[in-house]
C-alpha cells in the first residue's frame, strides 16, 4: 500500500508513535518559527527551561506584528527578541524585513522539512511542501530545546483540484470554495493534502495562499506537493539546491476526498463575521464600499501585488474608498519600486504600508464607524478589524482591486481583458535585513525593558477542582474574543497582569473583575471554543485570572493544547444537551480530579447550584494528563517529563 505526502514525511521524523488517525505521535521538528506578538512570551519560556542553544536545524525570530511604536513597549521587546536569539543560536529578521509566512516561503522554507510556528499560518510553509504546523509559543520553545512535537495523527483529506482557474478567478477563490463546503471546523483532526491535475497550474505563491487559510477550516496544517513548479520557485529565489521532488504514491491511501472543479469555479467571498460565511461575488455585487485592504500573509506575494498594480494603472481609487496596501516582504516591496508598479499603485490613490500585518490584527487601519472594508486577509471576526461596527469581507486582490476603482463591490469579470503576472526568473535577494546569532553566546547580553513582567506557572492539580461559572458563551469563540489583540493591547503581549483586565471582554466587560472577585473558576462555552489564532496569551492570561476549567461542546484544536500546556482543564459535554442546563454563577466541583484524570477519559462534574451531574470528557493521551496533572508543560519538562528530548 503506498503512502500520502503526509504520511512520508511524517514517517522520515516520527520519533514516537503509530501513524494512525487518531493516535498521539511525536514528529521530530527541522524549522521554528516565532512572530514577534508571540515570540516574547516563547523565548522567555525557552529561556526558563534553562538550555543554552537551540537544537533544531533553523530557527528564526519574526518582527512583523507590533509595529506602531507609539511608547517603548514594541521597541523593547523588539530588542529583547533580538538580543535573547543572538545569544541563544536563532536568526532574527529584523522590522521591515517583511511578514514571516512571506519571507519564510521566499528564502528558509525547504520542501520535506518539518516547520513549527508560533503562529496559526504558519501553514504557509505546506505551498512549497513543508510539513507546516502552528502551535502554542511553549510548544515552540519546546521544539527549539530539542524535543519533539507532539499531536494527534490527523486523517488525510486529499483535495482533489480539476481542470485550471478561468480569467478573474485566483487561488482565494479556491479556500473560499472549500471554506464554504466544510466551514471553519470542517478541517478540525485533518491535514488537507492537495493533488490532482489542476495542482501543476497553480505557483508556489498561490498554493501558499490555499495553505495559508486551511487554518480557517480548523485544519492541522495544509501541504502540496513538491514538483517542477517548486523547483521553477526555488530557482527563482537561488535556493534550487533546497529542492527534492515530493508527492503521494499512486497507490495512496486517504481518509477523505474532495474533489473541486477549477474550471467552474468562480469569483467568491466571505461575508461578515466569520471566513466560511461565503458566498458569490456576483451574488452581492453593487454594494457600496468605504475601505479596501490588500496585503496579510495570505495575499501579498510578488504576483499578487503586481496583479493590483496592473488593474490600478491608469485610474483613481474611488473618491469614497481608503485603499491600503502592505506588500509581504522587502523582496516583494523592492522589486515593485525597481519595476514602477509601485508608481503606478501610488499614482492611483492608494497608501503604502510597510511590510507587515498591519491592518489583518487590528494594527492600524480601522474602518470608520458602520464602514464596509473588503480586505485580502484570511480573518473577518467580529471586531478584528477594531471597529466593532465594521462589516469586515474576504476577498481575492482581483477583487479588492476592482472594487477599489469602482467604489462598489465588483465582480473583476466585468473589468474585460484579464491581467496576467509570470514570476521572474530572478527575484530580487539579499538577506542583509536577517542577522544570524552570535557566534559566541557569552558575548550576548539579553536586554528586558520594564514592560516584560514574569509569565504565570500553574501549579500541580488539587484534589478537588471548583468555582462559579463565570463567563456562559455560545459558539465559535475565538482567541481574539478571548484576548484581543489590537493595536491598544498588542504591546503589553509580555505583560499578563495588564491583559488580565481585558480578558474576554469582548464578550463580557464585567468578566476580568468578576474573575477577580471571585479568585478564579471555570468557563462553558459551546462549539469550536478557540478557534484563530495560535496566540497562547488566550491560556495564559486566563490562567492569571485563576480559570481552572473550560467545558465546551468541542475546541479547536491549537487552543486545546494551549490550555493542557497551561495546566487548564479543556473538557467536552459527553451530552451536548447538558450545556443548556448550566447558568452563569452555578458552583461546578470536580470531585478527586486527580484520580479522576488518571482513571479514564470521562470525569464527573457537580453542579452544586442545581444539584445535577454532568459527564465530561478528556479525550488526551496519557501524556498530556501528566502534563495537567503536573500544572502545566513547563512543569511537567522541568520534574522530568520528556527530559530525554530536551
Amino acid at each position: 500500500m503506498g503512502k500520502n505526502l503526509v504520511q512520508k514525511i511524517v514517517a522520515s521524523h516520527l520519533v514516537k508513535g503509530d501513524m494512525a488517525a487518531g493516535q498521539e505521535i511525536a514528529i521530530r521538528i527541522d524549522q521554528t518559527l516565532t512572530q514577534d506578538s508571540t515570540g516574547t512570551m516563547a523565548y522567555l519560556q525557552f529561556e526558563a527551561m534553562g538550555v543554552p542553544r537551540v537544537k533544531t536545524k533553523f530557527s528564526i525570530a519574526y518582527v512583523d506584528h507590533n509595529m506602531l511604536q507609539t511608547g517603548f513597549e514594541n521597541a523593547d521587546d523588539h530588542r529583547y527578541i533580538q538580543t535573547v536569539a543572538a545569544k541563544h543560536g536563532v536568526y532574527f529578521s529584523r522590522p521591515g524585513n517583511g511578514i514571516c509566512h512571506q519571507v519564510h516561503l521566499e528564502r528558509f522554507g525547504k520542501p520535506g522539512w518539518t516547520l513549527l510556528g508560533s503562529d496559526s499560518h504558519t501553514p504557509t510553509g505546506g505551498g512549497i511542501g513543508m510539513l507546516a504546523i502552528g502551535a502554542g509559543g511553549l510548544d515552540v520553545a519546546v521544539a527549539m530545546a530539542g524535543g519533539p512535537y507532539y499531536l494527534t495523527m490527523p486523517k488525510v483529506c486529499h483535495v482533489v483540484l480539476k481542470g485550471q482557474l478561468q480569467p478573474w478567478v485566483s487561488a482565494k477563490d479556491i479556500i473560499l470554495e472549500l471554506l464554504r463546503q466544510f466551514t471553519v471546523k470542517g478541517g478540525v483532526g485533518k491535514v488537507m493534502e492537495y493533488g490532482g491535475e489542476g495542482v501543476s497550474s497553480l505557483s508556489v505563491p498561490e498554493r501558499a495562499t490555499i495553505a495559508n487559510m486551511g487554518a480557517e477550516l480548523g485544519a492541522t496544517t495544509s501541504i502540496f506537493p513538491s514538483d517542477e513548479r517548486t523547483l521553477e520557485f526555488l530557482k527563482a529565489q537561488g535556493r534550487q539546491d533546497d529542492w527534492v521532488a515530493l508527492a503521494a504514491d499512486s497507490d495512496a491511501i486517504y481518509d477523505e476526498e474532495i474533489i473541486i472543479d477549477l474550471d467552474k469555479l468562480e469569483p467568491m467571498i466571505a461575508r461578515p463575521h466569520s471566513p466560511d460565511n461565503v458566498v458569490k461575488v456576483k451574488d452581492i455585487e453593487g454594494m457600496p464600499v468605504d475601505q479596501v485592504a490588500i496585503g496579510s500573509c495570505t495575499n501579498s506575494s510578488y504576483a499578487d501585488m503586481m496583479k493590483v498594480a496592473a488593474i490600478l494603472k491608469g485610474k483613481t481609487v474611488h473618491p469614497d474608498v481608503s485603499l491600503v496596501i502592505s506588500p509581504g516582504s522587502r523582496q516583494v516591496y523592492t522589486m515593485l519600486a525597481q519595476n514602477g508598479a509601485l508608481a503606478d499603485m501610488v499614482a492611483a490613490g492608494a497608501r503604502i504600508l510597510e511590510s507587515a500585518c498591519g491592518p489583518c490584527i487590528g494594527m492600524g487601519q480601522s474602518p470608520a464607524t458602520d464602514a464596509v472594508s473588503i480586505r485580502t486577509f484570511n480573518r473577518n471576526f467580529y471586531g478584528r478589524s477594531g471597529t466593532p461596527s465594521a462589516k469586515v469581507y474576504l476577498a481575492s486582490p482581483e477583487v479588492a482591486a476592482a472594487t477599489a476603482i469602482n467604489g462598489v463591490l465588483t465582480d473583476p469579470r466585468s473589468l474585460g481583458q484579464p491581467v496576467t503576472v509570470d514570476l521572474p526568473d530572478r527575484f530580487f535577494i539579499n538577506d542583509n535585513m536577517v542577522q544570524p546569532p552570535a557566534e559566541n553566546p557569552d558575548d550576548a547580553q539579553v536586554i528586558r525593558g520594564p514592560n516584560i513582567k514574569p509569565f504565570p506557572i500553574n501549579k500541580p492539580m488539587p484534589d478537588i477542582i471548583e468555582g462559579k461559572v463565570l463567563l456562559k458563551m455560545g459558539d465559535n469563540i475565538t482567541t481574539d474574543h478571548i484576548m484581543p489583540s489590537n493595536a491598544k493591547l498588542l504591546p503589553y503581549r509580555s505583560n499578563i497582569p495588564y491583559l488580565s483586565d481585558y480578558c474576554l471582554t469582548p464578550v463580557d466587560p464585567e468578566f476580568p473583575a468578576r474573575a477577580k472577585a471571585n479568585g478564579g473558576g471555570i468557563l462553558v462555552a459551546g462549539v469550536n471554543y478557540g478557534q484563530g489564532s495560535s496566540r497562547e496569551h488566550a491560556a495564559l492570561v486566563p490562567l492569571y485570572l485563576g480559570i481552572k476549567a473550560v467545558i465546551a461542546k468541542s475546541f479547536a484544536r491549537i487552543h486545546a493544547s494551549n490550555l493542557i500546556n497551561s495546566g487548564i482543564l479543556p473538557l467536552v459535554f459527553v451530552e451536548q444537551a447538558d450545556y443548556d442546563t448550566i447558568e452563569q454563577g452555578d458552583e461546578l466541583v470536580i470531585e478527586n480530579a486527580p484520580a479522576q484524570v488518571r482513571s479514564g477519559d470521562i470525569l464527573i462534574v457537580d453542579n452544586r447550584s442545581k444539584g445535577l451531574r454532568y459527564r465530561v470528557a478528556l479525550a488526551v493521551s496519557p501524556r498530556f494528563k501528566e502534563i495537567l496533572l503536573a500544572g502545566g508543560l513547563l512543569n511537567y519538562t522541568k520534574k522530568g517529563g520528556e527530559a530525554s528530548d530536551v
